[in-house]
C-alpha cells in the first residue's frame, strides 16, 4: 500500500509541476509585462536616487552588456547590430523617456529616434539627441567592482567618446550604482513569479531525491545530476549551472554509488522568466530496518538552520556585506556552532549584483562587494554551512543549504519555504508495506 502512495505522490509531483509550466508566447507576455513594469514603475525612481538624468547602454549582437539584455524585450534574444538603448529624465516634467538610437523601435518600450536618411552615422545621431537634451549627469555601464556593470566593452566606449563633444565628456560617469541597483531590486510583479519558479525548483529536488529516480547500489550521483538536467529540458526549462550531487557516508568509502545511509546533498537551480533560483538540500537514503532519518543526524541538520537564523537576523538597511557576515560568524562562533557562510544576491542572474556576504574562501570579509550596503526590496542565495560531529560515523559532516530569501521594509522572509527537515528516500524493499 506504501508503495502506491509513494507511487502516487510522485505522479501528483510531476503533474504539478507541468501544470505550472507557461508556453512560449505566455512566457513572452509575462517577461515583457514585467519588463514594462520595471521601466515604468521602477527605473525612474533608481535615476533619482543615483542623480543621474542620463543613461546610455550599448551593445553589439552578441555581445550584450548584462544590463541591457535585461531590458530587451522577450522576442528579442540578442542586441541586433548596435544596439543604442537611452533614458532621459527630463527635469521639468520628470517624465522618463525610453529611446532607442535604432533603425526601428526596441519592442513596445523603446521608440526610435534615428533617421538614417537624415544621419547616416550613427554615433552622430546620439550625439544629436545628447546635445539635445542637454543632460547633467550621463551614465555609462563601466565598473571595475561588479562585472555586471561593467558591460561596455573598449570599442564601444573609445567610439563613443571620440564622437562625444568635449564639452561633455566630464558629464559622463560610471553608472555602476544605477546598474546595479536595477539589478539587484525585484518588484512586486516579480516576487508571484519568483516563488512559484522557488517552488518548482523544491518539487524537482523532491522527485530527484525518492525512490522513484534513486536506486541504492545502482544510481550514481552523476546519473541524479543529469536527471535534473534531463528533466528542465523536458520541462522546457534551463539552469544557469550544472546541478551537483555529493555524497557523506560513514568510513571513508568515496565511491559515487548511491548507497543505503547515505547522506546526500544537492545543489540545483532554475532559469525561468528571466529570474534564477539556487538551492542546495540534503537527503539521507534508509536502510532496510530504518523507519525514518536517525535523530541525531535531524539535530546535526538543525545546525545549519540555526546558521541561517543568525545570518538573516542581522539584515538590516544599510549595512553592508561585510557587517551582515562578521556579526553572523561572531554570534554562530559564540553559539558553538561552526558555520561557513558564503550568500550572494539572486535575481536576474544567479551570482548578481550586489552585497556579497562571504564567500568560502573569503570568510573575514570580501572587498568592494562585500562593502556594498542592503537595499530593501533585494534577493539572495542564503548559501551556508555548519560542520558538526556526528558521533555514529565518528567524523564531522557538513550540513549545506541554499535557499532564495527576500529583504524588504517588512524585514527578511524566504522567497518561497526553507528546509528543515532532511529528506528520506527509502528504498523499495518490502519493508514499505508494513
Amino acid at each position: 500500500m506504501r508503495k502506491i502512495f509513494i507511487s502516487l505522490f510522485v505522479l501528483f509531483l510531476s503533474t504539478t509541476i507541468q501544470a505550472q509550466l507557461y508556453s512560449p508566447r505566455e512566457q513572452a507576455h509575462i517577461k515583457d509585462e514585467l519588463l514594462t513594469d520595471r521601466l515604468d514603475n521602477l527605473l525612474p525612481g533608481l535615476m533619482d536616487a543615483t542623480s543621474f538624468d542620463m543613461w546610455i547602454l550599448i551593445s553589439r549582437e552578441y555581445n550584450e552588456d548584462p544590463v541591457l539584455k535585461t531590458m530587451l524585450p522577450a522576442t528579442w534574444l540578442n542586441a541586433r547590430r548596435r544596439t543604442i538603448l537611452v533614458f532621459y529624465k527630463n527635469p521639468s516634467t520628470q517624465q522618463l523617456e525610453k529611446l532607442a538610437i535604432a533603425r526601428y523601435n526596441v519592442g513596445e518600450h523603446f521608440i526610435s529616434v534615428w533617421d538614417k536618411e537624415k544621419q547616416p552615422n550613427q554615433w552622430q545621431a546620439l550625439v544629436e539627441l545628447i546635445e539635445a537634451r542637454n543632460p547633467k549627469k550621463i551614465g555609462i555601464n563601466v565598473s571595475k567592482s561588479f562585472n555586471i556593470a561593467d558591460g561596455l566593452d573598449h570599442t564601444d566606449y573609445s567610439e563613443l567618446m571620440a564622437a562625444l563633444p568635449k564639452k561633455f565628456h566630464r558629464k559622463v560617469q560610471s553608472s555602476e550604482d544605477l546598474a546595479v541597483r536595477w539589478i539587484e531590486t525585484r518588484t512586486t510583479k516579480e516576487l508571484k513569479y519568483f516563488e512559484d519558479i522557488t517552488s518548482q525548483t523544491h518539487e524537482i529536488v523532491a522527485e530527484a531525491f525518492s525512490n522513484h529516480v534513486i536506486k541504492p547500489g545502482v544510481t550514481s550521483t552523476d546519473d541524479l545530476v543529469w536527471w535534473m538536467r534531463q528533466k528542465l529540458s523536458d520541462m522546457g526549462m534551463n539552469t544557469w549551472f550544472h546541478p551537483t550531487v555529493d555524497i557523506q557516508r560513514a568510513g571513508n568509502d568515496t565511491d559515487e554509488i548511491i548507497q543505503e545511509g547515505d547522506l546526500l546533498h544537492c545543489d540545483f537551480g532554475i532559469s525561468y522568466l528571466g529570474l534564477n533560483t539556487d538551492c542546495q538540500e540534503m537527503a539521507y537514503v534508509l536502510k532496510p530496518d530504518e523507519k525514518a532519518v536517525p535523530p541525531d543526524l535531524q539535530q546535526a541538520f538543525e545546525q545549519g538552520n540555526k546558521v541561517q537564523d543568525l545570518l538573516t537576523r542581522n539584515f538590516v538597511v544599510g549595512k553592508t556585506g561585510n557587517e551582515i557576515l562578521k556579526t553572523a560568524l561572531t554570534e554562530g562562533i559564540a553559539a558553538g556552532l561552526r558555520p561557513q557562510i558564503y550568500t550572494h544576491p539572486l535575481g536576474n542572474y544567479g551570482h548578481s549584483a550586489g552585497p556579497t556576504i562571504g564567500m568560502w574562501d573569503a570568510q573575514k570579509g570580501v572587498p568592494v562587494a562585500g562593502d556594498y550596503p542592503l537595499h530593501y526590496r533585494t534577493a539572495y542565495a542564503i548559501e551556508l554551512n555548519a560542520m558538526v560531529f556526528y558521533k555514529p560515523w565518528e567524523k564531522d559532516i557538513r550540513i549545506a543549504l541554499e535557499e532564495p530569501g527576500y529583504f524588504d521594509e517588512n524585514g527578511f522572509r524566504y522567497v518561497y519555504q526553507r528546509q528543515t527537515e532532511i529528506i528520506a528516500i527509502a528504498p523499495n524493499d518490502s519493508h514499505l508495506n508494513d
